[in-house]
C-alpha cells in the first residue's frame, strides 16, 4: 500500500472514529436531557413511561433539529408546585426558553438555572416563589426576556442583573422587593421596557438610568422613591411611557421633561411634587395621557397647554392651581377625559366650554368656580359623566342641558342653582344618576323626570323643593336609591310608590300626610319617614312594627287616621274598650293558669337558640331534624371548607337549604358571639341576585343556617354539563354576569356597612328557575368596619383559582378582592371553563393574537346577533379590567355595575374581527379613570 493510500485510509478512519464519538456522545446528551425531565416528575407518569415516544412530543417541550431541548412552555394545568428544583437545569446545554408562569411554582429559584449559558427568555411569572434573586443570575449573559412578576420574592434587586446587556425586558413588578434600583441598571443598553411597579423599592430614581437609551417604557409605580426625577431622564429620547405614580417623590418637575419628544403617556400622580408645570411640558406633542393628580402643584396651567393637540386624558385633580382655566385648554379638541377636580379653580367656566365635542368624561367638582353654567355646553353630545359638585355655581341650569343624551350621570349638587329644574333633563333618557342636592331650588319638580326611565339613583334632598312628590317616581322602573329628605314637600306619599322596586328611599324632614302605605314600613327604615308631623300608621299595625325595621333614633309619631270626628270617634270607642278589655282581661287569666302549670318558654333554652326571618311560615328545631332525618348523609347536597348543605323538605312542601357549620368551628366558644354578629348583619342583606337568609339557628348539637334553595344548582356544575350548558346560551350568560355585578355592587356600595364576600366563585353562583345568578356561601364573608376600605385578616380563604394574586402576601380584605374573583367568575361564564390560559396572557402580554370568538365556548352557536355579540364584548372588556394585575387600577363593582346598565352602541367591526388586544386597549382607557370615582360608558 502506498503512502498516499495510506493517508487516505489513515483519513477516512480518523473521520469515522470521529463521527462515532460525536455520534455517541450526543447520544448520550440527550438521553441524559431525556432522564433529567424523566426524573423531575413535572410530567405524569403516563407520559415519562412510554420509552417509544422521544421527550421532544412531551407537551410543553421544544427540540432542534438535532433533538437536543432548547423551550420548555409547561402549561399551567400541570401546576409544578414544590417539584420545581427536581429538574437539574444544567443538563439541558441547548434550553434557550423557559416559560413556567401559573404553575404554582415554590421556594426559591433553583440555582441550577444560573448553569444554562443559553438561556434568553425566562418567565417565572404569577407563581408563588419566595426567597432572593439569586445574584448569579447576572451569569445569564445571553438573557433577553426576564418576567419574575407577581411572585413573593424579597430583598433587593442583586447588583450583578446590571451585567446582562442583552436585556430588552425586565418585570419584577408586584413583588416584596426593597432597596434602591442599582445604578448597574444603566450598563442595560438595550432595554426597552422596565417594570418595578407595586413593590416596596425606595431611595432615588439614579441618574444613570439616563444612559437606557433604548427604553420605551419605565414603570415604578406603588414604591417608596424619593428625591426628585433626575434631570438625566430627560436623555431617553425613544421613551415613550413614563410612570412614576404612588411614590415619595418630591421637588419641582425638571423642564428638562419637555425633551422627550416621543412620549406619549407620563403618570407622575400621587407622589409630592410641588411647584408649578413647568411650561416646557408643552413641547409634549405626542403625549395623549397626562397623569399629575394628587401632587401640590400650584398656580396655573401652562397658558399654552393648547399645543398638545393629542392629548386624550388630563388629570391635575387633588392639587392646589388656585388660577382660571386658561383658554387654550378649550381648544384641546381630542380631549376625552379630563379631570380637574379638588383644586382652588376660580372665575366662571368660558363658553369655549362648547368646543370639547369630544369630551366622555368631565369633573370639575371641589373648586372655587362661580356663575352661571355656559349655554354651550349642550353642544357636548358625546359627555356620559359631569360632575359639578360642590363649587358656587349659580343661576339656573341652562335648558341645553337636555341636548347631552348620551349622559349617564350628572353631579350638580353643593351650589347655588335656582328655580327653574329645565323640563328638559326628561330628554337625558340615558341618564343613571341625577344628584342635585343641597342648591336653592324652591320650585316643583317637573313632571317630565317619568320619562328618566334608566334613572337609578335620585337625590334631591337638602334644598326646598315644594308641591307633592310626582307619582311618576314610583313608576321608574330601573329606581333604587331616592332621597328626597330635607325639603317642602307636602300631600301624601304617592301609592305607586308602594309598588316601586326601591332599595332606598328617604322622605324624612318634609310636610308630608297621611297614611305610610304598609309595605314601605315593611321595607325600610322609620327614620326614612321621621319629621313629617302628619304622617301615621294605619290603626292596628304599628305594634307589628319588628326588628330590623323598628328601631329608630328619633320616633315616628304613629296615630289613627284622622277620618272620625272626634266626638263620634270617642262613643264609638267605648263599646270597642269594652270588648278589647275583656278580651285582654280573658287572655291575662288563662296565661297566669298556663303559667302554673308550663315551664316558662325561653327564645333560648339549654343552649338550643333558632331565629326565623323573612320567611312565610313557622320552622321548628323539631323540623329541620326531621326533614333531614338529623343530617343524614342522603340529604347532604354539597361539601364545604366552612360545612355542609343539606336539602330540607319541610311539612308545609317548602325546600330549603341548610348550612351546617362544621363541629371544629361550632365547637369554638369565640364561635357563637361572631356567628350571631354576622348573621345579624346578613339578614339585612336585600337583593334579588343575592340569596335569601330565612334564618340560623344556635343549638348545642349543631349550628346550622336556614336559606332559600335553588333547583338549578350551582354555574360551576352547569357549565360543566353539556346539556345544561347549551341551555345556558349567549344572553342568559351575559344576564348572569349582570346579576353577580348588581350584587357585588350593592354589598359593596349599597349596605350601611359595606359587606366583602371574599369567595367569589362559580361554585358560589346559584342558577334560579329563571336561571338567573343568585351569589351564595357567605361563611368567608367580611364587614369592613367603619369607612375603612380594607382590614387585616390572618387567613387566606377562598377558592383557589379565584383569589386576587397579591392576597396572597397582602392579607388585606378589601373590596378588590371580590372584584378580581369577579372577572374570574365572568370569563369563566362565557368561556364554559376556568379562564387559566387568558389571565396567564394578561400577564405576560401574550393575548395580542387571540381573537375573542376564539375563547367562546364551543358548545354555543356563534353569535350572529349585533345585539348578542356587542354584550359579549362588552362583558369580556368588563371582566379584563377585574383581572389588571394592579388593584389599584381595577375598577370597583359599582362602576361594573354601572358601565353594564350604560347606553350600548353598535360594534364598530365585525365580532371575528375583534381581538383581545383590542378590548385589553379599550380596558386601559377605562383604568385610567377609575380615580374619578365614577362609571364610564363602555366604548365600542
Amino acid at each position: 500500500m502506498g503512502s498516499s493510500s495510506l493517508r487516505s485510509f489513515t483519513s477516512v478512519l480518523w473521520s469515522t472514529l470521529t463521527f462515532l464519538f460525536v455520534k455517541n456522545s450526543a447520544e448520550a446528551s440527550f438521553e441524559s436531557e431525556a432522564n433529567s425531565l424523566h426524573h423531575s416528575g413535572w410530567w405524569p407518569a403516563a407520559i415519562t413511561s412510554n420509552n417509544s415516544v422521544s421527550a421532544c412530543m412531551w407537551p410543553g417541550i421544544s427540540c432542534n433539529d438535532a433533538g437536543s431541548i432548547t423551550g420548555i412552555d409547561l402549561p399551567e394545568e400541570y401546576r409544578i408546585g414544590d417539584r420545581f428544583g427536581n429538574l437539574n437545569f444544567s443538563l439541558l446545554p441547548n434550553l434557550t426558553s423557559l416559560q413556567l408562569h401559573l404553575n404554582g411554582l415554590t421556594g426559591s429559584i433553583p440555582l441550577q438555572i444560573c448553569a444554562v449559558p443559553r438561556l434568553s427568555h425566562l418567565d417565572l411569572s404569577s407563581n408563588y416563589l419566595t426567597g432572593e434573586l439569586p445574584p448569579c443570575l447576572g451569569n445569564l449573559t445571553s438573557l433577553g426576556w426576564l418576567d419574575v412578576s407577581i411572585n413573593q420574592f424579597s430583598g433587593s434587586i442583586p447588583l450583578a442583573v446590571g451585567s446582562l446587556k442583552n436585556l430588552f425586558r425586565l418585570d419584577l413588578h408586584l413583588n416584596l422587593l426593597t432597596g434602591p434600583i442599582p445604578i448597574t441598571f444603566g450598563r442595560l443598553s438595550n432595554l426597552s421596557l422596565l417594570d418595578l411597579s407595586s413593590n416596596q423599592l425606595g431611595g432615588i430614581i439614579p441618574a444613570e438610568t439616563g444612559n437606557l437609551s433604548k427604553l420605551c417604557s419605565i414603570d415604578i409605580t406603588g414604591n417608596e422613591f424619593e428625591g426628585a426625577i433626575p434631570p438625566t431622564l430627560s436623555c431617553l429620547f425613544n421613551l415613550r411611557s413614563l410612570h412614576l405614580s404612588s411614590n415619595r417623590l418630591g421637588g419641582s418637575i425638571p423642564p428638562e421633561i419637555g425633551d422627550l419628544k416621543n412620549l406619549r403617556t407620563m403618570d407622575l400622580s400621587f407622589n409630592n411634587f410641588v411647584g408649578s408645570i413647568p411650561s416646557t411640558l408643552v413641547l409634549l406633542s405626542n403625549l395623549t395621557f397626562l397623569g399629575l393628580s394628587t401632587n401640590q402643584l400650584g398656580g396655573s396651567i401652562p397658558p399654552k397647554i393648547g399645543k398638545l393637540k393629542n392629548l386624550v386624558t388630563m388629570d391635575l385633580s387633588s392639587n392646589d392651581f388656585n388660577k382660571s382655566i386658561p383658554w387654550s385648554l378649550w381648544n384641546l379638541t381630542n380631549l376625552r377625559y379630563l379631570y380637574l377636580q379638588r383644586n382652588q379653580f376660580t372665575n366662571s367656566i368660558s363658553s369655549r366650554i362648547g368646543y370639547l365635542e369630544n369630551i366622555n368624561r368631565m369633573d370639575l367638582s371641589g373648586n372655587k368656580f362661580s356663575g352661571a353654567i355656559p349655554s354651550s355646553i349642550g353642544n357636548l353630545k358625546s359627555l356620559s359623566h359631569l360632575d359639578l359638585q360642590e363649587n358656587g355655581f349659580s343661576g339656573s341650569i341652562p335648558l341645553e342641558i337636555g341636548h347631552l343624551d348620551n349622559l349617564i350621570e350628572m353631579r350638580l349638587s353643593h351650589n347655588s342653582f335656582i328655580c327653574p329644574i329645565p323640563s328638559s333633563l326628561g330628554n337625558l333618557v340615558s341618564l343613571k344618576s341625577l344628584y342635585l342636592q343641597a342648591n336653592r331650588f324652591n320650585c316643583s319638580i317637573p313632571r317630565t323626570i317619568a320619562n328618566l326611565t334608566s334613572l337609578i339613583n335620585l337625590d334631591m334632598s337638602s334644598n326646598d323643593l315644594i308641591g307633592s312628590i310626582p307619582s311618576e317616581l314610583g313608576s321608574l322602573p330601573m329606581l333604587k336609591y331616592l332621597d328626597l329628605r330635607n325639603n317642602s314637600f307636602s300631600g301624601t306619599i304617592p301609592k305607586s310608590m308602594e309598588f316601586a322596586s326601591l332599595s332606598s328611599v328617604n322622605l324624612s324632614y318634609n310636610s308630608l300626610m297621611g297614611p305610610i302605605p304598609r309595605h314601605l314600613l315593611d321595607t325600610y327604615s322609620r327614620s326614612a319617614f321621621n319629621g313629617n308631623k302628619d304622617l301615621y300608621t294605619t290603626e292596628g299595625e304599628s305594634s307589628n312594627l319588628e326588628p330590623p325595621f323598628a328601631p329608630v333614633s328619633s320616633p315616628l309619631p304613629l296615630r289613627t287616621p284622622p277620618s272620625l270626628s272626634k266626638p263620634s270617634a270617642v262613643m264609638l270607642s267605648l263599646p270597642c274598650l269594652l270588648v278589647v278589655t275583656s278580651i285582654l282581661g280573658s287572655c291575662f287569666f288563662l296565661w297566669c293558669a298556663l303559667k302554673r302549670v308550663q315551664p316558662e318558654e325561653t327564645v333560648e333554652k339549654d343552649g338550643n337558640f333558632l331565629s326565623i326571618w323573612n320567611y312565610d311560615g313557622k320552622i321548628a328545631y323539631e323540623d329541620i331534624i326531621a326533614a333531614t332525618e338529623d343530617f343524614d348523609i342522603k340529604y347532604c347536597i354539597r361539601r364545604g371548607a366552612y360545612g355542609s348543605v343539606y336539602r330540607a323538605q319541610l311539612r308545609n312542601g317548602k325546600a330549603v337549604a341548610l348550612k351546617k357549620v362544621n363541629r371544629s368551628e361550632a365547637e369554638d366558644p369565640n364561635f357563637n358571639k361572631s356567628f350571631q354578629n354576622e348573621v345579624k348583619h346578613l339578614t339585612e342583606i336585600r337583593h334579588r341576585s343575592i340569596i335569601r337568609l330565612y334564618g340560623f339557628c344556635l343549638h348545642r348539637r349543631s349550628m346550622f343556617l336556614i336559606y332559600e334553595y335553588m333547583e338549578r344548582g350551582s354555574l360551576f356544575c352547569v357549565l360543566r354539563n353539556d346539556t345544561e350548558a347549551m341551555e345556558l346560551d349567549w344572553v342568559r350568560r351575559v344576564n348572569l354576569i349582570q346579576d353577580m355585578a348588581h350584587a357585588l355592587s350593592y354589598l359593596h356600595h349599597g349596605c350601611a356597612q359595606p359587606v366583602v364576600h371574599r369567595d367569589i366563585s362559580s361554585s358560589n353562583v346559584l342558577l334560579n328557575d329563571e336561571m338567573r345568578a343568585v351569589l351564595s356561601d357567605f361563611g368567608a364573608a367580611r364587614l369592613l368596619q367603619g369607612n375603612s376600605s380594607s382590614n387585616l385578616t390572618s387567613n387566606i380563604v377562598g377558592t383557589h383559582g379565584y383569589l386576587a394574586p397579591e392576597l396572597a402576601y397582602t392579607l388585606v380584605v378589601n373590596k378588590k378582592s371580590d372584584v378580581y374573583s369577579f372577572g374570574v367568575v365572568a370569563l369563566e361564564t362565557i368561556m364554559g371553563k376556568h379562564p387559566r390560559g387568558i389571565i396567564s396572557s394578561l400577564w405576560t402580554s401574550s393575548e395580542d393574537h387571540i381573537m375573542l370568538h376564539q375563547i367562546l365556548d364551543p358548545r354555543l352557536p356563534y353569535p350572529k346577533e349585533n345585539s348578542w355579540a356587542r354584550d359579549i364584548a362588552i362583558a369580556v372588556t368588563l371582566a379584563l379590567a377585574c383581572l389588571s394585575s394592579k388593584p389599584k387600577l381595577q375598577p370597583t363593582m359599582k362602576q361594573v355595575s354601572e358601565a353594564f346598565l350604560a347606553r350600548k352602541l353598535q360594534l364598530a367591526k365585525p365580532f371575528h374581527a375583534i381581538s383581545l388586544i383590542e378590548l385589553r386597549i379599550n380596558r386601559e382607557a377605562w383604568l385610567r379613570d377609575d380615580r374619578s370615582g365614577t362609571s364610564p360608558r363602555l366604548e365600542q
